[in-house]
């Protein structure tokens, strides 16, 4: 029977780990999002450039206001020509985005280290209580 306890508690703890692993998996999912965002913006900032060709920038340009998103008013509205505008905001946006990828991967490297931190202390704690029971008589 003792066997079958034991057995039990290393897949219960396998368990537990696997939970980092999860964790793990879900920040997959989260850290391309600012690449992603970048990625829509450059398409927003070509098209942007193109309408400074167009019959009416102006308007063309309100049409994009919603996906130039934040950029929106500096390229709309900024100094300079249209061109520059935007060259000038897809620099800065590049400067954004990949500061908050970093900050990204920092907090989901700090999200899976608590995580694995967590997961030790649990399955520690019913190991060492499980280790500490007296085992019952035969």
């Amino acid at each position: 029977m003792a066997e079958r306890n034991s057995g039990s508690w290393i897949a219960f703890a396998g368990m537990a780990v696997g939970v980092v692993g999860l964790a793990g998996l879900f920040a997959t999912f989260a850290l391309p999002i600012p690449m992603q965002r970048a990625f829509l913006l450059e398409v927003a900032f070509d098209d942007a450039r193109a309408a400074a060709d167009a019959p009416d920038p102006q308007a063309r340009l309100e049409a994009l206001r919603l996906r130039l998103g934040d950029s929106a008013d500096r390229v709309i509205s900024g100094t300079g020509s249209i061109a520059e505008r935007v060259e000038r905001e897809r620099a800065a946006m590049r400067t954004r985005f990949l500061a908050e990828e970093q900050v990204t991967a920092q907090r989901l490297r700090w999200l899976i280290a608590v995580v694995s931190l967590m997961a030790a202390v649990f399955v520690g704690s019913i190991v060492g209580g499980l280790s500490r029971r007296p085992t019952p008589p035969a």
